[in-house]
């Protein structure tokens, strides 16, 4: 089943064309990854899938129901995490939580059990300090646990590490991992290591619509290139050894080589080697990152 579904979308401000005709299907229980430079389009989009900006053209549905502007009726399937999320800072979380869940219409036992396990969840069960006084990374936090107290189908995450140190990065990161047992989320962001790291999915935006868009290691085995470099332990041996390769870039004491037939890129490189005695400090293979496909798909 597809959680959410995206066809022939289009968005203008004035003359400005935001979204040019962005498709985009999303299944269930996934991380899906939705990358691109700054101003492409990402929050336009996750602003119309929860029905908080008009839809020029085209169609959303989450959960086969249809999305429309100014009603929320399909905001029940979802749960959201801005970059910045706000809070009452004179509550503590629990308060706050409780305060969230009676807005929502959860009973008070439904309340205190989703709070206690989600705090848990993210490492804030034994904090009783007023959120005014939380850091940047235990906010981001406590809005993963506001934005999963009501069970959504769906996560949605805008630019959830942005502002964070590595540590506070980790940490959502690894929350994300752990929550997709329960809902599929959709993880907006420009941080290339952050998809890598924890997506079954990407989808990449560029000029308005999506460019690239599949599971994560077909994307790579379809589109990057494997590397092999060879690094030579000083500028004798690399001037030695430039007469006797073609097809390759140079960083330095590396070169490096770019293929798609990895075992005949691996034969011809050790014939090279072993024909002109040729000895190199190191010699290694690269697979294709997510950095090569968002290059290939926005150059």
């Amino acid at each position: 089943m597809n959680i959410i579904e995206i066809s022939h979308l289009k968005k203008s401000f004035g003359n400005h064309h935001v979204i040019t005709d962005l498709n985009l299907t999303i299944p269930q229980n996934c991380i899906y990854g939705f990358l691109g430079k700054n101003g492409q389009g990402k929050t336009t989009t996750m602003k119309m899938i929860l029905g908080l900006l008009k839809i020029d053209e085209g169609s959303i549905s989450v959960c086969n129901q249809p999305v429309t502007f100014g009603q929320n009726k399909t905001n029940q399937y979802i749960g959201y995490l801005p970059d910045v999320p706000s809070f009452y800072n004179h509550l503590n979380a629990f308060e706050y939580l409780k305060l969230c869940g009676e807005i929502t219409g959860l009973d008070k036992k439904e309340i205190s059990t989703r709070s206690q396990n989600l705090l848990t969840l993210v490492d804030l069960q034994d904090n009783y300090q007023r959120i005014g006084t939380y850091s940047r990374g235990m906010k981001q936090r406590l809005g993963i646990v506001q934005a999963l107290l009501n069970k959504p189908k769906v996560l949605i995450c805008d630019e959830p590490t942005s502002a964070l140190d590595p540590k506070g990065r980790k940490e959502i990161l690894d929350i994300l991992i752990k929550v997709k047992k329960e809902t599929t989320v959709l993880f907006s962001t420009h941080i290339l290591s952050d998809i890598e790291r924890i997506c079954d999915y990407v989808a990449i935006i560029n000029n308005g619509k999506v460019v690239i868009n599949g599971q994560m290691d077909e994307l790579k085995r379809n589109y990057g290139k494997t590397k092999l470099m060879i690094q030579w332990a000083n500028q004798t041996d690399l001037q030695n050894a430039l007469p006797y390769f073609t097809n390759y870039t140079l960083d330095h004491l590396k070169m490096i080589f770019n293929s798609n037939d990895l075992k005949q890129l691996q034969l011809d490189t050790l014939t090279t080697l072993t024909q002109h005695h040729l000895l190199p400090q190191i010699i290694e293979i690269t697979e294709p990152s997510i950095e090569d496909l968002f290059l290939e798909a926005v150059l």
